[in-house]
């Protein structure tokens, strides 16, 4: 089974905010430990009796607030950017996904559309590990915890049963599952990866995004696992012409071959 971590960075009630970020990274379930394993080691830095108490989140860590405040700000910006280079370098199974959304300039919703957008593409790197690799798997989308928790399950569930706007979901388990972020590292890896994907767009600091930009999941020059809405906003320019992506996920031909 793969899983497939999220978590979101922006608001879309800020008028500070000028992007919202949906994003996080998928892994094979027997590779979780490891990688939790190295995010701890970064965490013993600052608790070394307790490592599990300290929390990697990308906006505390950044601005040094709560239990970062007496952190020095390079030891907290070294550990985000160790953080993301674990997952740089991490096992081939892992793959990133993310959604950046210009709100004004997106006529659309947001949050159901990135969830569509993220959803449709895991879904189909797990079509296409079937196809390619004859690698059967299935999926499951694991969330921080998330105000709508209820409006997303409820659009999985549509697009496993009546299908979104390229198709219907084939591989999902079950509906996303939603954790607190204190209890998983990998969700915490999501949060870094949405921060670092908001720095890089809102405020054009790229250090961070710089280090996890290759491991989108991608289909030859494509990178279909990230994605801007909408794609012409001034704010993904630069990067859209670095990472060509789909601006829909109609499937080859040869994906439709599979049916479950």
């Amino acid at each position: 089974m793969h899983l497939l971590y999220l978590d979101d960075s922006g608001s879309l009630t800020d008028p500070a905010s000028k992007v919202f970020i949906l994003a996080g990274l998928s892994i094979f379930e027997r590779q979780t430990h490891w990688l939790e394993r190295q995010v701890d080691a970064i965490a013993a830095r600052f608790d070394v009796a307790n490592p599990r108490s300290v929390e990697l989140h990308g906006s505390p860590m950044y601005t040094g607030r709560g239990f970062w405040r007496r952190i020095p700000l390079a030891d907290r910006h070294r550990a985000m950017s160790d953080a993301l280079t674990c997952v740089r370098d991490a096992h081939v199974s892992v793959s990133l996904f993310g959604v950046a959304v210009d709100p004004l300039q997106y006529p659309g919703d947001p949050i159901a559309d990135s969830f569509e957008y993220v959803a449709s593409s895991f879904d189909r790197a797990l079509v296409h590990m079937h196809i390619r690799q004859r690698n059967t798997q299935r999926g499951m989308i694991l969330f921080d915890k998330h105000k709508s928790e209820e409006a997303i399950q409820s659009l999985a569930r549509d697009f496993k049963e009546l299908g979104h706007r390229w198709g219907v979901l084939r591989n999902m388990v079950d509906v996303p599952v939603f954790l607190d972020s204190r209890a998983s590292r990998l969700i915490q890896l999501a949060d870094l990866i949405a921060f670092s994907m908001k720095r890089h767009y809102q405020n054009e600091d790229s250090r961070f995004f710089d280090i996890i930009k290759g491991r989108f999941y991608r289909e030859g020059p494509q990178t279909v696992g990230l994605v801007h809405l909408p794609v012409q906003s001034p704010l993904f320019a630069a990067t859209a012409a670095q990472h060509p992506n789909r601006t829909t996920l109609a499937r080859p031909t040869a994906d439709l071959g599979r049916e479950q």
